[in-house]
């Protein structure tokens, strides 16, 4: 044991992963025999019904405009959260002034704020997207916040023995400090960011995912809000493996090696 890799230690729990959605589609299938019926429809059908719909060309039309608002609004609201928690991380005058705001802003309802930006701005890309940026901004500033404070000063005092140049010292100390907390706030914002883009289409908007399921939803169609959601997991889970994992090994990987 003692001679085996960290890699080798891990391969074969990694291989369980490989089971995981096979095991998901068989209790589901299970389930739909057992309970027979329509509104409970086997993964079967569900592909059927997403192979129909990917040949009308609606599903990746609605796909591609919800995963553009999605990604303006993580991108802008992972700048502003990394921005806002490292000031109130810096300084904790700051922090104390406006640590109610930031929690007002976790938990203020989403539906709350898509509402208010509807009214305020109408049914316009910007005000979904705004609302958005408003729902996830807090979070991130929360993460971003602890990671500043945890923040190890001792390299700081290091360098500045060293007569370390101040962008170096941004680069090679805080930077790789910083980046686990990074990983972790655009993990769980982006598992938020969707459901919430996806609520606040069907309250109003000229397309989407959310959209599309909100019209299915008015004639009970279930097996096209099942297919809608089995096309939108799979990109879930192909960003989760070919970006966010390989982001975290190329960036944290000599600490998963100590592990």
């Amino acid at each position: 044991m003692i001679g085996l890799t960290f890699s080798q230690i891990r391969k074969p729990f990694l291989s369980l992963e490989w089971f995981s959605i096979p095991l998901l589609l068989l209790i589901w299938h299970l389930l739909a025999l057992w309970v027979g019926h329509r509104l409970f429809p086997t993964p079967a059908a569900v592909f059927v019904e997403l192979v129909e719909l990917a040949g009308k060309k609606h599903l990746f039309v609605d796909m591609g405009k919800t995963l553009c608002r999605a990604a303006i609004a993580f991108v802008v609201a992972m700048f502003f959260g990394i921005f806002i928690g490292g000031l109130l991380g810096r300084f904790r005058r700051l922090d104390r002034l406006f640590a109610n705001w930031i929690l007002i802003g976790l938990n203020l309802p989403a539906i709350v704020v898509a509402i208010t930006c509807y009214i305020w701005l109408g049914l316009s890309e910007f005000a979904l997207i705004l609302a958005v940026v408003i729902n996830k901004t807090p979070l991130v500033s929360v993460t971003m916040r602890e990671g500043v404070r945890a923040l190890d000063h001792g390299f700081t005092e290091l360098a500045q023995v060293y007569r370390v140049p101040f962008w170096r010292r941004v680069r090679h100390f805080i930077v790789p400090q910083l980046m686990p907390y990074v990983l972790t706030a655009a993990r769980t914002g982006l598992s938020l960011i969707w459901k919430i883009v996806l609520v606040f289409e069907v309250l109003g908007s000229d397309g989407g995912v959310g959209f599309r399921i909100g019209i299915f939803f008015q004639t009970f169609n279930i097996t096209g809000i099942l297919a809608y959601t089995s096309a939108f997991m799979t990109v879930v889970i192909l960003l989760e493996y070919l970006v966010l994992r390989q982001a975290e090994k190329r960036i944290l990987g000599w600490r998963l090696a100590q592990m």
